[in-house]
């Protein structure tokens, strides 16, 4: 199968264009110096030209405080959503797969019951929900072939995210706060492009939620579980007696631009139901990565 995936450079288009490759699919990997979502001409030529069976849609405005700033929103707006309506446009025109990527951020994170992936009780939070809630139902009013699947606490191999940075941050404080009350589990995206392959090569179309298994757990536990690995792989330096991080409130952290969600519990039952296969344990796969990754 010819699959075209967006935001290559990104941390998971990176991976899904990795497993596709492996397992001998024709991989197409594009970023905004091949195909700028933004516009629309661009995107109908370069998806016309390369004559994909499928597009994965990895692509998307994720600096999610930056997204709240004026100057900022019209430009999210373009590539979250925009970008998007562009795409599922040429895959209606087409009559090939879209496969949508988005977030937990398109509900309100109140409560403690997990979000199933076919509740429609949206109602973001912040501009960056918003704009992907606005991308999804452009995908799902546009397209009959398509998959949505909304993931929770990314990291990857290729860029930036938290566990890097609790992994800088560690290295040079020796007091550290992490919030205890937002709540979800982290999606490793080397496991996710295993899962989202699997889906492109099917039919079961629809609202999909994924990230690891091993339970939900706060970001507070999942810096403990960081650094206790990274002792266990030989790096003292995140060893407690040295590097003590205490649990708070997002109130006692202090109020960031965007508002997050303290609910980001994921139901995946529909993954079994539809006989995919659940990822890996978020602790197996933070082992592994820590594996992969200089630090």
């Amino acid at each position: 199968m010819k699959v075209l995936v967006t935001g290559v450079k990104g941390q998971l288009g990176y991976d899904v264009v990795n497993e596709l490759t492996k397992r001998n699919h024709e991989a197409i990997g594009v970023d905004i110096e091949e195909m700028d979502i933004t516009n629309q001409a661009c995107v109908s030529q370069v998806i016309k030209e390369a004559a994909p069976e499928a597009v994965i849609h990895c692509a998307a405005w994720t600096a999610v405080d930056a997204a709240e700033d004026e100057d900022k929103k019209d430009t999210v707006r373009l590539v979250n959503t925009a970008g998007t309506q562009y795409i599922a446009n040429v895959c209606k025109e087409l009559d090939i797969k879209m496969l949508y990527l988005s977030t937990d951020y398109v509900f309100d994170g109140q409560g403690t019951t997990p979000w199933k992936p076919d509740c429609k009780d949206y109602k973001p939070l912040n501009v960056y929900g918003q704009t992907k809630l606005d991308g999804e139902l452009a995908v799902a009013s546009t397209l009959s072939k398509y998959f949505i699947v909304r993931i929770a606490w990314v990291f990857g191999k290729n860029g930036k995210n938290f566990i890097k940075t609790m992994l800088n941050v560690g290295k040079t404080h020796d007091q550290l706060k992490v919030v205890k009350d937002q709540i979800g589990t982290p999606t490793y995206t080397f496991d996710l492009a295993r899962l989202l392959v699997d889906m492109i090569e099917t039919n079961k179309y629809g609202y999909y939620h994924a990230t690891n298994e091993g339970g939900y757990i706060s970001w507070y536990d999942f810096t403990k579980e960081i650094f206790r690995q990274a002792v266990l792989l030989g790096h003292d330096e995140y060893r407690e007696e040295r590097l003590h991080v205490a649990p708070v409130t997002t109130e006692e952290y202090g109020i960031s631009k965007a508002a997050r969600p303290f609910n980001s519990r994921l139901d995946k039952s529909k993954l079994v139901d539809q006989g995919f296969t659940p990822l890996p344990t978020w602790q197996d796969a933070l082992h592994r990565y820590l594996q992969e990754i200089d630090f």
